[in-house]
């Protein structure tokens, strides 16, 4: 009599709810399908009740149903959308969570619970051809993304704990000093800093001290002034232009060791002078720095002054790098999934567990720079799959995967002298990198050469 009476409850609701539920068997075959989702779907109880679901949804492949693909993976998809054809051909776009139903562990069917957003998709079409025409004639300016920390995950404690100071950080104009391996994404934490802070509304400036030569770094910072020296105009430097609000100085291990004193008094101080200038000109920005390397072993071997160090390491942050946060690895994975769906037009769902196996055994040298370019390629090759399988990953086969020239046979045919030199030196620099986990300033070091030049090179090089 209960389980009777539980059955005309669940049915009353079923029908009444205003979310589409589909019930499929583990044959694949519909059992419960409410009157929420025969409005949805624009067909009748009668069309799909006690039919396999690919024989209603002709055009519709294994791969492509939300159903299918949670009773034969045994996962969740949740808020996943999908777009499909039913079967007068009609187009209908949902919003659907799917699960597998299990009883003692053994998939017996799954449901689905769907909310129709096929007029909110062609709304929103229509707002987008209309912005679009709006925005033509300023096609070219390109908008640069402001980044808060709302952009970053982590779950990771010692992530989570670099984020709480950094949060802290915001709240003060205080100097600002972050240490991370390449990719780590010092520079989103920067940014995070500075636009949720009292100096959001001014301007946040970066400069990489490793991508000029040093004879222009110096103009860079602080300007210059016309008749100071061959060719020089009377032009505002980042220190001008930046004025009430933040500088980044990535990589500021790179600055030259003359250039850092002139930094050190410009700090202290509280104004800049032009190159060839006579003019003091007050300045108040908010210093971030960013290092790669350990910023006590910097000033252990001479590169960072030490005086500069202690001005700029007022907040101290450590970012530690994604080897070291295996249980970030697939969220974040799951994040770039959902980022490069929308650029590339797919519907991928979920990644298979032996394609995070593939990821979490992965030591990352590159960071989540590298986990998202990792993603991006997956995305950008799969074509109408739904699920990232350890084939779409690619990764090196180890970790020293690139060789240098002396593993490598070298193909002099048709290459003069200068082509076959930049071969084995492209060949020296990557297998550099790689044993040196990507750190330019230890494979510079490794290759006698400077950092500055080394960086050139890579750029040269595109590697």
């Amino acid at each position: 009599m209960k389980s009777k009476f539980q059955q005309i409850v669940m049915q009353k609701i079923l029908h009444h709810i205003q979310e589409g539920v589909h019930v499929i068997d583990k044959e694949g075959n519909t059992v419960v399908y409410n009157e929420a989702m025969a409005r949805l779907e624009d067909m009748k109880e009668v069309d799909v009740i006690k039919k396999p679901l690919l024989e209603v949804f002709k055009g519709m492949k294994i791969n492509e149903s939300t159903l299918l693909t949670a009773l034969n993976n045994k996962v969740d998809i949740i808020n996943k959308k999908q777009t499909y054809l039913n079967k007068d051909g009609k187009e209908i776009t949902t919003i659907n969570t799917t699960m597998p139903l299990l009883n003692n562990k053994e998939v017996v069917g799954a449901i689905e619970i769907a909310k129709n957003i096929t007029e909110i998709q062609e709304m929103s079409e229509t707002i987008l051809e209309l912005q679009k025409e709006i925005n033509t004639p300023n096609r070219r300016i390109k908008k640069i993304k402001k980044y808060t920390f709302e952009n970053i995950y982590g779950k990771d404690l010692e992530f989570s704990a670099s984020l709480s100071i950094a949060r802290k950080a915001a709240k003060t104009t205080a100097s600002v000093f972050i240490y991370g391996e390449t990719g780590t994404g010092k520079e989103l934490i920067a940014q995070s800093i500075h636009y949720e802070g009292p100096r959001k509304a001014m301007p946040f400036l970066a400069q990489n001290c490793a991508a000029l030569p040093e004879s222009l770094l110096e103009g860079i910072l602080f300007g210059t002034s016309k008749g100071g020296f061959t060719g020089a105009i009377d032009r505002p430097g980042l220190f001008e232009q930046a004025n009430g609000g933040t500088l980044l100085l990535d990589e500021i291990n790179s600055m030259p060791y003359e250039l850092q004193a002139k930094l050190l008094r410009v700090l202290q101080e509280g104004y800049i002078r032009r190159v060839g200038g006579m003019k003091d000109i007050p300045i108040d920005v908010r210093i971030i720095a960013t290092t790669n390397e350990q910023p006590s072993l910097l000033v252990d071997k001479g590169i960072l002054r030490k005086d500069l160090y202690y001005r700029l390491n007022i907040i101290p942050i450590n970012v530690p790098p994604l080897r070291a946060r295996k249980v970030d690895i697939v969220p974040l994975s799951e994040r770039f999934i959902k980022k490069y769906n929308e650029i590339y037009e797919k519907e991928v769902w979920l990644i298979s567990d032996k394609a995070k196996e593939k990821l979490i055994n992965y030591s990352w040298p590159g960071n989540v720079r590298e986990l998202e370019n990792t993603i991006m390629a997956a995305l950008s090759m799969i074509d109408d799959e739904h699920v990232i399988n350890e084939n779409n990953i690619l990764l090196p086969e180890t970790d020293n995967s690139f060789v240098g020239a002396t593993a490598k046979q070298i193909d002099i045919s048709k290459k003069n002298l200068n082509q076959i030199l930049e071969e084995i030196e492209m060949s020296l620099i990557m297998d550099s990198l790689k044993r040196n986990s990507f750190n330019i300033s230890k494979a510079a070091n490794e290759l006698g050469i400077k950092r500055q030049t080394l960086q050139h090179k890579i750029k040269k090089y595109k590697i």
